[in-house]
């Protein structure tokens, strides 16, 4: 079989693609690819990549990037960590404290709790869950089936319900509404140049909103400026000259997007924080970490939401307080005006009592002091 030849030219040329397997409909393939172009990568998508996936982890869940070198990476937030480390330029990460933290506040909304608007609209309605499934036979044929009950069990995890969906939706439209008036005024989340936060967001926003037909047309008809702001980051060879804001600064029509992300998030993240936690002070930390570890009780706009306690919530949430933590104490006074009001305040002072760790691709307990 002949081998492909090598892409030359540019910063990031390899010798071989890198090969993402991945879905369409996938939320975290929407962050993966994103990331991919824009770092101006030669990649290969690979479609109904399951069993290749679990071939290579154990785990059939995707994404997964395999590098020209044959390496498997797992994980959209450590791929995102790995094509930082191996092309730097151009950047996913702003350099600047106040900035690089908005990126990570972004995920952690994405990863947490944007789940639940995107499960709303793919699975909670009967007419939403007819046309999913359609667009799941068109997609996957015998198979539609199987995997759309998988991610029907998923979404009643993350905590949607009959009883939660208003208070979802609610969230979804003031989402939409703080998205659209700050890309009316900025090209990307953090001034004229993508950033690791827009292909966070990327996930909910293309990954399911734009690929599903009731919600494709809630943006259609009440959000043009986040569907101007999708196609920007599907194409963004144009705009990776540019530039993030001057001296940190986080632009004024962010302060309501982390508003709305925060307000209503943080407070499910962090009860989900300490059911992990009530969890893992009586577990064997020598037996292997479940993804499911008990239930989580919090609210969403006053309605009560029972959502499965998941320990990778916890890597996600102390991946941030870890990156606060690590900030120099000047910046993290400017961060605490930059964050005032947008209801992130506490994730200032959250430290995770019981923390995991990576093993190859599986979770762990860290063992404690």
């Amino acid at each position: 079989m002949s081998q492909p030849s090598p892409r030359t030219g540019g910063i990031n040329a390899t010798s071989a693609p890198y090969l993402l397997y991945g879905e369409e409909i996938s939320y975290f393939s929407a962050k993966v690819r994103c990331a991919l172009r824009l770092k101006g990568l030669w990649f290969e998508e690979i479609r109904r990549g399951y069993p290749e996936a679990a071939r290579r982890t154990g785990l059939a869940m995707i994404p997964i990037v395999v590098t020209p070198e044959d390496e498997t990476w797992q994980d959209s937030t450590d791929i995102f960590d790995r094509l930082e480390a191996r092309h730097p330029d151009p950047p996913l990460l702003p350099p600047t404290p106040c900035q690089r933290i908005a990126a990570h506040l972004v995920e952690l909304y994405v990863d947490e709790i944007g789940l639940l608007p995107a499960a709303a609209w793919r699975w909670g309605t009967p007419a939403r869950l007819e046309t999913s499934l359609a667009y799941f036979t068109a997609l996957f044929g015998p198979r539609a089936r199987p995997s759309a009950d998988a991610v029907i069990r998923l979404a009643k995890e993350v905590g949607v319900d009959e009883r939660s969906r208003p208070a979802i939706e609610a969230h979804t439209h003031a989402l939409l509404a703080a998205l659209s008036a700050h890309f009316e005024e900025q090209p990307y989340l953090l001034g004229d140049r993508m950033s690791y936060a827009d292909c966070a967001l990327m996930g909910l926003a293309s990954g399911h909103l734009f690929n599903d037909l009731e919600a494709r047309a809630l943006l259609l008809e009440t959000a043009t400026p986040v569907v101007g702001w999708i196609d920007r980051c599907n194409a963004p060879a144009g705009f990776r000259g540019e530039a993030w804001l001057d001296d940190d600064a986080l632009p004024p029509t962010l302060h309501e997007v982390l508003r709305v992300m925060g307000t209503d998030g943080l407070p499910l993240i962090l009860d989900a924080m300490r059911s992990f936690e009530a969890w893992a002070d009586d577990a064997d930390p020598t037996a292997e970490l479940p993804r499911a570890v008990g239930t989580a009780r919090t609210e969403l706009r006053g309605t009560l939401i029972e959502r499965v306690a998941r320990s990778y919530s916890q890597y996600m949430l102390q991946r941030v307080t870890d990156a606060v933590a690590a900030i120099a104490p000047a910046d993290r006074a400017a961060l605490g005006v930059a964050l005032s009001g947008t209801g992130w305040e506490p994730i200032l002072d959250a430290t995770a009592t019981r923390r995991v760790r990576k093993h190859g691709f599986q979770l762990e307990l860290e063992p404690q002091a």
